[in-house]
Parts: structure tokens; sequence; C-alpha cells
């Protein structure tokens, strides 16, 4: 896609209070944590926590060597100061100082990057995307894409894409426009494989880099004994039952589900990296240490098995 990526990266969502709220202690822990563990690509989104997760991510990123990391963010939503009444209503534990506005538009893609920069403290990012276009296609393809195309050019940004929960639309996004790479959220993991039929394939065919988010499906995947929501929502019986059974077979091999499910998307040729939302330094020390075993292949034949059932 243009840019480097380390396999695994950092998702921000969390230290802009993704729920729950952290201290900037907290948050600055966990990502020098990462620093440590050898990460260097960090994804956020003006979204995260009203511009907090990109202020925080700056402040950390502040003394290290900008050649040696990789940013990316997101356009496509606007802040618009407002006067605030209560907390943020769109699942993060902050002030509500502004309001989201969505703009795929050229003059709103150029805003939003520039203010992006000065929460970042940076001269460009490596990566842009258009976060959650899903009911603004006309725009998106007819001013945004454009428009990234122009910063590209001016060097404000390396690399230009999409990032989606859903796979139809950023299938039609590879069909028909020049991105270089997409953020596929929750759509490629070992309960959900929707993907895999047309649009991973179409990204190889194309040249498109795909970054795999959500690889825990919001919860259900992220703890050996499988409990809590999936996609956001507590999860079903049905996938309870099918998560633990993917425990049990990852056990057979010494291997936790969080461990296979962090792995899983790397095995496909179009995904060059995993992004891991993640909130603590513990946090992140302990998904580094999974990544870092080795996967069995006769796990993933047996699990192809059951994805077959």
């Amino acid at each position: 896609m243009g840019v480097d990526v380390t396999q695994y990266g950092f998702g921000c969502a969390p230290i802009g209070n993704l729920f729950t709220a952290l201290t900037d202690e907290t948050a600055a822990a966990a990502l020098d944590a990462a620093w440590d563990c050898g990460i260097r690509w960090y994804d956020t989104a003006p979204h995260y926590g009203l511009g907090l997760s990109e202020r925080r991510l700056g402040e950390a990123l502040r003394h290290r060597p900008r050649a040696e990391f990789t940013v990316s963010t997101k356009v496509g939503r606007l802040l618009e100061p407002c006067d605030p009444v209560g907390k943020d209503d769109q699942g993060f534990d902050v002030p509500a100082t502004h309001t989201r506005v969505w703009d795929f538009s050229r003059d709103g893609i150029r805003r939003s990057l520039t203010e992006s920069l000065e929460r970042l403290g940076l001269d460009h990012v490596d990566v842009a995307l258009l976060h959650d276009p899903d009911h603004h296609w006309k725009e998106a393809v007819g001013e945004a894409i454009p428009a990234l195309a122009e910063l590209r050019a001016e060097g404000l940004i390396k690399s230009i894409g999409v990032g989606m929960n859903q796979w139809p639309m950023l299938a039609d996004f590879v069909r028909e426009t020049e991105v270089d790479t997409i953020l596929l959220a929750g759509r490629y993991t070992l309960l959900d494989q929707s993907a895999a039929a047309e649009l991973l394939p179409l990204c190889v065919e194309r040249g498109v880099s795909v970054m795999a988010g959500g690889v825990f499906n919001s919860g259900i995947l992220a703890t050996h004994d499988p409990q809590g929501t999936y996609n956001y929502v507590p999860a079903a019986p049905a996938l309870l039952e099918r998560a633990r059974l993917l425990a049990r077979i990852c056990e057979k091999y010494g291997v936790r589900l969080p461990q296979a499910a962090l792995a899983f998307p790397l095995r496909h040729p179009a995904v060059s990296s995993v992004v891991i939302g993640m909130r603590s330094a513990d946090e992140v020390r302990q998904n580094m240490a999974l990544v870092a075993s080795p996967v069995p292949d006769e796990l993933w034949d047996e699990l192809a098995g059951v994805e077959r059932d």
C-alpha cells in the first residue's frame, strides 16, 4: 500500500476512552509498551473520543523518530464545537464538547485531515481512510476519494483507503476506485469469514492491501472462555457455543483462543497486518506474548473442518 506497517498495529479507540475512561498516564503507558514490544503502526480517528485518541497518540509519539512509525487516521466525520451537555453518546467516556457531522465533501476531507494533523502534532500521516461511508457512497466516490488523491499528491498523506465494518461496499471501492488499502473490521475472523469469498481475492487481484481489525469480534474471542459481546451486542447462545467449541479445539494443540484469533487473518495473502485495540500496558504485553507463540498447522486444518460443517 505504499507504506510499511508492522504485522500487528495498535488500535487507538480504547485510548479515546472507548466505553470507559482512561487516565492520560494509563494511555501513555499502553502506547509506550506497544513501542517497546516492536509495534510501529498506530490507527486512530477523530471519532475516537472526539479527538482525544489523536491527541494522546500525538503526545506519545512526539519524541519518537518520525521515520520509524506509521500512523493511519480517518476522515468523514468533522468535529463541530458545541456547548457541553453531559457525556458523549457514541460510546466514548468523554465530555460532549463536540458533535460529529458526516462530511465526505472535498472541503470536509481537507479540513478533517488538517485538524487531525494539528491534534497529532504531525506534518503528514501515512494512511488516510474514509471512515464508515456506508450511507455516503456517491459523495465518497465523487469527492472524498479524489480529495484524498490530491492530498497524497501534496505529500500530506502517503496512502489512501477506506475503513468499514462491512465487506460488500469495500469490494465496490476496490473495484471502482484506486484505493491503496482497506481496513476490514470484524469480517475476517475465526467466527465471521464473510469477506473471504469475494473481497479478499479481489484485493489480491488488484494489489490492495488489507488491514484486519476487530479480530476478537468486539470481545467474544478475546478470552479463552468466550463470553460477552459479538459485534458490540450481547452474543447469542449459538455463537457462544461455537466460540467455545473453537476454544476446545485450540486446547488440543496448546493454543489459547485469542492467540488463534490474532494469528488467523495473517494466513490470507491479502492481509498485511492486524490492528488490535488495547487499553493498558498489560494488555499490550499479553497480546504480544500470544502472537510470539506459533500456532501449529494442524490446528488450522481442524478449524477449517469446523467451518465447513
